[in-house]
């Protein structure tokens, strides 16, 4: 498939530097292919200890403050002429909730993440790019900052 041809492409966010480089390179992809643009990012639960596991307020403030994030990244992404904007939350391990759940339901061609982060979607990168790269079905870019 040649990079002309991408029409759905998924990309990875968090609050790190290389996922907001990923981020623009995917304005960019978008852009040039006329594509669509499904903007993610994934609630961990697995970060919680139990005390927080069990506080509904505290999980419950944990995805508004996620909520609240996408929603800026899609509206920059609109503001830089992409039509076609979705965002989504997942929840549990990134890249298999990446690969097994969001691919799947969305059948993006292209996803794009960025390489390192010390928290959010690629907070153990090493493990989860592997795994994505591995087990995607479809093309996976991987942007360095």
């Amino acid at each position: 498939m040649a990079a002309q041809d991408f029409k759905k492409i998924l990309v990875g966010v968090d609050s790190s530097a290389d996922a907001l480089a990923a981020f623009r390179y995917a304005i960019h992809r978008a852009k040039t292919d006329n594509a669509a643009l499904i903007i993610t990012t994934i609630l961990e639960s697995d970060d919680y200890n139990v005390y927080q596991a069990l506080d509904k307020d505290y999980v419950h403030g944990e995805a508004a403050e996620l909520e609240n994030h996408i929603h800026a990244y899609q509206q920059l992404a609109q503001q830089a002429g992409i039509h076609d904007v979705r965002a989504v939350i997942g929840e549990g391990d990134p890249g298999e909730t990446i690969v097994k759940t969001l691919i799947p339901q969305y059948q993006p061609d292209l996803l794009i993440i960025g390489a390192q982060a010390k928290q959010g979607l690629a907070k153990h990168f090493g493990s989860q790019a592997s795994y994505m790269a591995k087990h995607a079905p479809i093309s996976v870019l991987v942007i360095r900052e």
